[in-house]
């Protein structure tokens, strides 16, 4: 089980939410309190951030090691300052691999995905039924192995769905979301395959987080909006970074955080 961290707001340094809170993501790597599945997050980490004055394609730092063994971090997160930023530490499931392909935020122009969760042995269950649902443009951009990039893939090719179709419902990240967690779960089904799907997506402008397994209790997740010190923000973390006022989001549900930091919830 992974720790996601993700902020949408007031543009500020990148360690006042990586480092310095006094249970920030550097911290859950090593002491995590509400993990369900392993102990330390120590299979490499990573972060991906926006311009907070140019639309550019977002920018991402991985690394293998641990994210307290990262020297150069303390520098970068203090140099760069964002209004929208995804951090992931890991913990890799058995059998996948640790290497840059697979470590997190993945990406695609301007959308950046991460996830807590799991798929249960992906490589004999889902794998292949996933990948028969991808365009051959999508499925042709999947670099690594793990369950994540593959649900990601699924959620792309969802989007330009979703927003043609759509057009009046939930915006289109919203919809193409729901549409993944609907379709993860009917290829599930037939054999009784358990997952869990904490994904947290942006496109820059707008955060989009579920909080969903189909068989067992999800993985925690929780909001935060305009909290004294981050003012005009909303923060969506696996574990609250500090005493505040978090709210806990509701299982089987997905949460929409838009430009203007207004929160929707809606049951799935």
């Amino acid at each position: 089980m992974c720790r996601l961290l993700a902020y949408l707001g007031r543009p500020i340094q990148l360690d006042r939410l990586l480092l310095k809170p006094e249970h920030s993501l550097l911290a859950q790597s090593y002491q995590p309190r509400e993990m369900t599945s392993g102990v330390v997050n120590a299979d490499g980490f990573g972060i991906g951030w926006y311009d907070p004055d140019r639309e550019v394609d977002p920018f991402t730092y991985k690394n293998l090691l641990p994210i307290w063994n990262d020297t150069n971090l303390p520098h970068l997160s203090r140099y760069i300052e964002t209004g929208t930023f995804l951090g992931c530490v890991r913990s890799a499931t058995v059998g996948q691999e640790v290497t840059l392909n697979n470590c997190p935020p993945f990406g695609d122009r301007r959308i950046m995905a991460i996830h807590n969760g799991f798929i249960d042995n992906f490589r004999k269950t889902l794998y292949r039924p996933i990948r028969n649902k991808l365009g051959d443009e999508i499925y042709q951009h999947i670099s690594g192995t793990t369950d994540t990039e593959h649900i990601f893939a699924l959620f792309l090719s969802l989007l330009d769905v979703t927003a043609d179709h759509h057009p009046q419902a939930h915006p289109p990240l919203t919809s193409a979301l729901h549409s993944t967690l609907t379709i993860l779960t009917e290829l599930a089904r037939p054999e009784g395959v358990k997952f869990s799907a904490n994904l947290i997506i942006t496109d820059g402008h707008q955060l989009v987080a579920s909080r969903f397994a189909n068989q067992t209790g999800a993985p925690t997740l929780y909001w935060l909006r305009d909290d004294p010190n981050f003012p005009d923000s909303v923060m969506i973390a696996s574990e609250p970074l500090f005493e505040g006022d978090w709210h806990k989001c509701p299982e089987e549900s997905i949460i929409t955080v838009g430009e203007n930091l207004e929160i929707n919830i809606h049951q799935i």
